[in-house]
């Protein structure tokens, strides 16, 4: 968990909020979401996203 990224704790109270995909939950959606809030937080362009987000180009299309 790099930081910044949400604790156990804060990530139960977000998750209940959240959609589903169209096919059921979305896979691995904490760590995208924990990505997009480096993003904004780091005010970078999404290609600057850490690889251990995983690809730019699907955290960007969430």
């Amino acid at each position: 968990m790099a930081r910044g990224d949400l604790t156990d704790e804060e990530w139960s109270l977000i998750e209940p909020h959240l959609p589903l995909g169209e096919r059921g939950p979305i896979p691995d959606l904490r760590l995208q979401f924990n990505a997009v809030m480096w993003r904004f937080r780091a005010g970078c362009p999404w290609r600057d996203l850490p690889a251990e987000y995983g690809p730019w180009s699907t955290v960007m299309s969430i």
